[in-house]
């Protein structure tokens, strides 16, 4: 009962343990039910955003081809202006039937220190915009522009050049901000998937911490059980073993009554029923006692011992009682035989030794009952310890086997914290050397594209064009690039 009662106590507490395990399942279940329910709806609004996103890029892309061909046509028609107003016989009619004074679409009688002048003027109220660093190009133009023995040609390749140097710059920066975009785009993507997977390395870490633990308690409780069915059987053959001692006592000290209680009836028959008398069986004599006996000779016959000198023996230890001296016997009557009163002693006798035979019987029966009672209980025992052992091995190997993956995802844990660390460092790296960029990229390209607007203005002025039709064709241009921009 013991036992029995430690291994239900053992049971109950591994069916809370299971209980609560079902009830902390049926939370994360309800909140991943709720997780669903949550990333169901924001893919349902994604969609939706995306949808509106396609159709406003959409009509974005169309506007934009529109806008792509109206620049193309304006850049035709402007290639074509410029062809027939740079055309060899157009030039000669010009100077034909244009006075020398009045306004004309391009100034041919200007002198070169005018040109110089007007090209320094506008290189000058564009390079007044620039910061210092960014005017050193136009700074070694105006100051070529200052000298009066350098040509035209040489002061329209510098200008040339450093048109190319911005352009190779402003092409940099597109480069330079595509890769800056796409390189902190991919590693934010790194860097909140090494964090799932860090978070998710946790919980798998706790799960399996709780779980080792949880094995831990059971295989220890298991040791328990076993530990106490073992001294449960121990105490079980411990008291078989006194009941079969017992028995073993009983038995013989109950054949040895037995046999007493039917030597003296075998005796009072001697005398009272001498045709009921059992007389001793023959002593074996040897050849040599025979042939002595048979010429006359007597062989003394040895006292039988035992219990009264009858041969029974018995393992009862029957203490010896010295009777009190009592009053001198009276005078014996005349002696006759009690042939009417020796019935009820032997019948007496019978009695006793039925009821030898029934306790006897009844010992035997309890004594088998009691051993087969035994030998189920060990067998059972060592079914249940059986199966304990194979239990507690199971959750030996199942604890051996958590222990090693938990290392593992304490190792996979630590090496990807590292790589989310490198991954954190070098995205503060990029932003330390993308964000100046992104963040002034509109600035420097509409400055460059003001640079180049300046040095072309200088250009064509160097070229002979007129400077006020260019200067109200550049500043529409510009008003129209502010109002896409915008």
């Amino acid at each position: 009962m013991s036992a029995k009662g430690k291994e239900v106590a053992a049971l109950q507490t591994s069916i809370e343990v299971k209980l609560a395990r079902v009830g902390d399942l049926g939370v994360g279940i309800a909140t991943m039910t709720n997780d669903h329910e949550d990333t169901v709806e924001a893919l349902r609004d994604d969609k939706k955003f995306r949808a509106d996103l396609e159709n406003n890029c959409a009509q974005r892309e169309k506007v934009h081809e529109e806008e792509m061909n109206l620049r193309a046509q304006e850049t035709l028609a402007l290639a074509d202006t410029i062809k027939f107003l740079n055309d060899d016989d157009a030039l000669e009619l010009f100077k034909k039937t244009l006075p020398s004074g009045s306004a004309s679409l391009m100034q041919v009688q200007e002198g070169s220190s005018a040109l110089r002048a007007r090209a320094r003027e506008a290189l000058t109220k564009s390079s007044s915009q620039l910061k210092p660093g960014e005017r050193s190009g136009l700074d070694f133009i105006l100051l070529a522009l200052r000298g009066e023995k350098i040509g035209f040609d040489k002061v329209i390749k510098l200008i040339d050049d450093l048109v190319a140097t911005l352009k190779q710059e402003q092409l940099d920066d597109d480069n330079k901000r595509e890769y800056c975009a796409f390189e902190l785009d991919k590693t934010d993507d790194r860097r909140k998937q090494l964090e799932d997977t860090i978070a998710d390395l946790a919980t798998l870490i706790d799960e399996s911490e709780e779980a080792i633990a949880k094995l831990a308690a059971e295989i220890q409780a298991l040791k328990s059980s076993i530990a106490a069915l073992d001294k449960s059987v121990a105490q079980a053959t411990e008291q078989r073993q006194a009941e079969n001692a017992e028995f073993k006592d009983l038995m013989s000290s109950n054949s040895a009554s037995k046999d007493v209680i039917l030597f003296a009836k075998n005796r009072m028959n001697k005398f009272y029923n001498p045709k009921l008398y059992k007389a001793p069986p023959k002593r074996d004599l040897s050849e040599g006692d025979q042939i002595y006996v048979n010429t006359g000779g007597d062989i003394p016959t040895e006292a039988p011992g035992g219990i009264a000198n009858t041969g029974i023996t018995a393992l009862v230890q029957l203490a010896s009682h010295k009777a009190a001296p009592g009053p001198p016997p009276e005078v014996a009557a005349a002696y006759t035989k009690k042939s009417g009163e020796k019935g009820g002693v032997i019948a007496m006798m019978d009695l006793l030794v039925a009821d030898l035979d029934k306790e006897m019987n009844e010992a035997k029966v309890e004594e088998k009952n009691a051993q087969e009672e035994y030998e189920q209980t060990m067998s059972d025992s060592a079914d249940k310890r059986r199966q304990d052992s194979k239990s507690l091995t199971d959750k030996e190997s199942a604890k051996a086997d958590l222990t090693s993956s938990l290392e593992q995802s304490q190792g996979e844990k630590k090496s990807t914290e590292k790589k989310h660390m490198d991954t954190m460092r070098y995205l503060g790296n990029l932003h330390s050397e993308c964000d100046w960029l992104l963040k002034y990229f509109e600035v420097r390209k509409t400055s460059r594209a003001d640079e180049m607007d300046a040095l072309g203005n200088a250009k064509a002025v160097l070229n002979g064009a007129d400077y006020s039709f260019l200067q109200r064709e550049v500043s529409a241009r510009s008003h129209k690039f502010l109002r896409r921009v915008a």
